[in-house]
C-alpha cells in the first residue's frame, strides 16, 4: 500500500504525454488490488508507462487488469486541445500566415500556445482573435478525424508542425476550416467547449509570443473570481460593483486634490522651517553664498525651496541639504552672476557630497546629489563655502 511504481499493460486506453497533451489519470484495478495513475508517460519501444501508486492491496505481473480514465479530466483537456486548433487558425486569419506553431501544453487547466509572431498583440486582435474561436464554438462544428499518407495531407492543407518527423501516414484533425496534423485526444464537436477566454498574451523570446487561455467550467470559474473581486473592491470602496468606475474617478480626485495640498504644505513648512534664512547669507569673494540646512524635505521639496531662496537673494549661490528618512539630500544652484565669476554647482556639489557618504554632480547652474550620512551635514554646509572660494576667479 502507498508504493510508487510504473504498470504497463498490453493494451491501454490512457493517452500518454506527447504533442504538447498531459497524460491522462485514472485507476488500474485487479482482483486484489488497486493502483491510481497520477500521470501517463510514452517510453522507448513504444511502450506506455502508467506511473503512480497502489492505493489498495497488491498488483502482481500477469493480473488481469480494468484500466478506468479519469473522465472529468480527460474530457477538460480535450477541450483545452480542441481550443487550441481554434486558436491557431484565428491567429492566422487575425494576424497573418506567417503564424506557425511553436509550442503548446494542455492540461485540465489551461491550454498554453506558444507561436511565431513579431510584436505584442493589441487588446483588439486579442478580442478579435476570442471572438473568431468563439464564434466557432458556438457553430458547434463537427471535428473530423482521418489517416492518410503524408502527402495527402499536405495536399488538403493541413498544418503540420514545423521540424516535426512524421511516418508515411498521419492523423489529420479537421474543425471547419482548421486542418492539422495531430494525433491528440479531442471533443466530438466543437461546441462542447462551450466557451474559450484569453488571459494572457506576452513574449516568450525573439519572435514567439504566449496565449494563456481557458475553456468550458474554467472560464465559468475565471469570471466568478472576478466577480468577487469586484464585490469585494465595492465593498471597500463604499458602492455597489456597477459605480466602482465613478467611485474610483471620485477617489483620484479627492487624492490628486490632497496631494497638491499636501506638497503645497510641505514647500510651506520647509520655508518656516528656515526662518529668516536671509541673516545666514555670506559673501565669498564677492559673491553671496547661502548655505543652510533643513529638516525632513525630499528632493523635489527642495529644488522648489532652492529656487525661492535663489530668487530672493537675487545673485550668487545656494546650498541647501536635508535629513530625510535617515537620508541625505543636497541641491546646488548659481546664478548667472556667479557663473560668470566662476562658479559650478555640479563641482561644488561633487566637492562637498563625500561628508554625507554619498556623490552627485550636475549642470553649472544646478545640481544634486544624495547621500546616507545625517551626520555630515554640518561639515558639508561649511565646505561649501570653502568650495566655492577655490572657484571664484
Amino acid at each position: 500500500f502507498g508504493e510508487v511504481g510504473t504498470i504497463f499493460v498490453k493494451e491501454t486506453p490512457f493517452y500518454a504525454t506527447m504533442g504538447g497533451q498531459a497524460g491522462d489519470h485514472g485507476v488500474i484495478t485487479t482482483a486484489e488490488g488497486e493502483f491510481r495513475v497520477e500521470d501517463t508517460v510514452k517510453l522507448l519501444g513504444g511502450k506506455v508507462g502508467h506511473i503512480g501508486r497502489v492505493t489498495k492491496g497488491m498488483l502482481k505481473t500477469g493480473d488481469k487488469a480494468t484500466l478506468h480514465v479519469e473522465e472529468a479530466r480527460r474530457m477538460s483537456t480535450c477541450k483545452n486541445h480542441s481550443a487550441t486548433h481554434l486558436l491557431q487558425k484565428a491567429l492566422r486569419e487575425v494576424l497573418g500566415d506567417h503564424v506557425e506553431q511553436a509550442g503548446s501544453y494542455n492540461d485540465p487547466d489551461r491550454l498554453r500556445f506558444d507561436f511565431s509572431h513579431f510584436s505584442a498583440m493589441t487588446a483588439e486582435e486579442i478580442g478579435a482573435v476570442e471572438a473568431l474561436v468563439n464564434e466557432r464554438i458556438g457553430a458547434n462544428l463537427p471535428v473530423v478525424t482521418k489517416i492518410m499518407t503524408v502527402e495527402e495531407a499536405k495536399q488538403t492543407g493541413a498544418m503540420a508542425l514545423f521540424g516535426e518527423k512524421y511516418g508515411e501516414r498521419v492523423r489529420v484533425v479537421e474543425m471547419g476550416e482548421s486542418k492539422e496534423f495531430c494525433g491528440g485526444t479531442h471533443v466530438k464537436d466543437t461546441g462542447v467547449i462551450s466557451a474559450f477566454k484569453i488571459i494572457s498574451e506576452s513574449g516568450v523570446a525573439a519572435g514567439v509570443r504566449r496565449i494563456e487561455a481557458l475553456t468550458g467550467s474554467n472560464v465559468l470559474a475565471y469570471y466568478a473570481e472576478i466577480e468577487e473581486r469586484l464585490n469585494q473592491a465595492a465593498k471597500v470602496l463604499k458602492t455597489t460593483p456597477a459605480g466602482i468606475v465613478e467611485k474610483c474617478q471620485h477617489v483620484m480626485a479627492d487624492l490628486k486634490a490632497l496631494q497638491s495640498e499636501n506638497e503645497s504644505l510641505k514647500s510651506k513648512a520647509a520655508k518656516e522651517a528656515l526662518g529668516d534664512v536671509m541673516d545666514n547669507v555670506t559673501e565669498v569673494k564677492g559673491v553671496k553664498l547661502l548655505a543652510v540646512s533643513v529638516a525632513d524635505v525630499d528632493m523635489n521639496g527642495l529644488r522648489d525651496l532652492g529656487d525661492s531662496l535663489k530668487e530672493k537673494l537675487g545673485e550668487g549661490v545656494v546650498v541647501l541639504a536635508s535629513d530625510k528618512d535617515g537620508k541625505v539630500n543636497l541641491v546646488a544652484m548659481a546664478t548667472e552672476e556667479a557663473l560668470k565669476k566662476g562658479a559650478h554647482a555640479g563641482n561644488l556639489i561633487k566637492g562637498i557630497a563625500g561628508l554625507v557618504g554619498g556623490g552627485g554632480g550636475g549642470r553649472p547652474n544646478m545640481a544634486q546629489a544624495g547621500g546616507k550620512n545625517p551626520a555630515g551635514i554640518s561639515a558639508a554646509i561649511a565646505e561649501a563655502a570653502k568650495v566655492l572660494e577655490g572657484q571664484i576667479k
